[in-house]
């Protein structure tokens, strides 16, 4: 058993299973769904019988969910940080993944602000987020699998991030379900041009007109129109280049 704190006031131990459903990574929003449902009143129902870090619609905090009655995790959703970070090395893996669930200490609401800085490694395809630059560089004390490709980060007794391996895989739009096929390796690519296009710093430089960011926005977009396999997830990234170009072409 691994017991931690979410946030600053619910403390949690590992029990039971993990989640069973599919992650779902939204592009454009972009966030990781990992819940029983499907659209907005589907949230709205598991609202009904669980407690969590929930606030409101569009609360800068992320969604963790727990069976009122067990206690039990019963879904999550981690919004992706605005900020994108690089680095020439290999994020670091820590413990091996302990797969599991988690019961909440009690039953009150609490806070779960948003991790901050995300980095995205496309040949591992490994998508880890962090509520400071320091932390996603850092060896975890423990990775908690709660979901198929979703872990945890744990530092000194409290989540400190997460990651989503395989992420091209569970791309997709809205709440809807990934493509089954796995991904190809140009989606991988394609993805973390993406990624980075949409964070800072080079979103800003793409709304101040700065000439090599339009470059290689323009480079993804024909390579996205282009490509010819993995087209349903193609598509998904061609659209988000295609509203980014619509907002801000010069």
């Amino acid at each position: 058993m691994v017991r931690f704190s979410i946030g600053d006031t619910m403390g949690v131990e590992t029990a039971g299973a993990p989640l069973e459903f599919t992650p779902r990574f939204d592009i454009t929003g972009p966030a990781v769904t990992v819940a029983e449902y499907s659209d907005m009143a589907g949230r709205e129902r598991l609202l009904g019988w669980t407690f969590g870090s929930t606030q409101w619609l569009w609360a800068e905090t992320d969604d963790v969910h727990f069976d009122a009655d067990s206690r039990e995790l019963a879904g999550v959703r981690f919004a992706v940080p605005t900020r994108s970070t690089t680095t020439a090395h290999r994020l670091p893996d820590g413990p091996p993944i302990h797969p599991s669930g988690l019961r909440a200490d009690s039953t009150h609401p609490f806070d779960l602000p948003q991790t901050t800085v995300f980095h995205y490694d496309p040949e591992p395809a490994e998508l880890r987020c962090a509520q400071t630059p320091d932390l996603l560089a850092a060896v975890p004390d423990a990775r908690i699998g709660i979901a198929r490709d979703l872990t945890l980060l744990v530092h000194e007794g409290r989540m400190t991030g997460w990651t989503l391996t395989n992420a091209a895989h569970h791309l997709t739009h809205g709440l809807t379900d990934p493509d089954p096929a796995p991904p190809s390796p140009a989606t991988r690519l394609r993805l973390a041009e993406c990624l980075a296009l949409i964070s800072e710093p080079l979103v800003d430089e793409v709304m101040d007109e700065n000439p090599g960011a339009w470059r290689a926005l323009r480079t993804t977009e024909q390579a996205l129109r282009a490509q010819q396999d993995d087209r349903t997830r193609a598509n998904v990234l061609h659209q988000l280049i295609n509203r980014l170009i619509e907002d801000y072409e010069p």
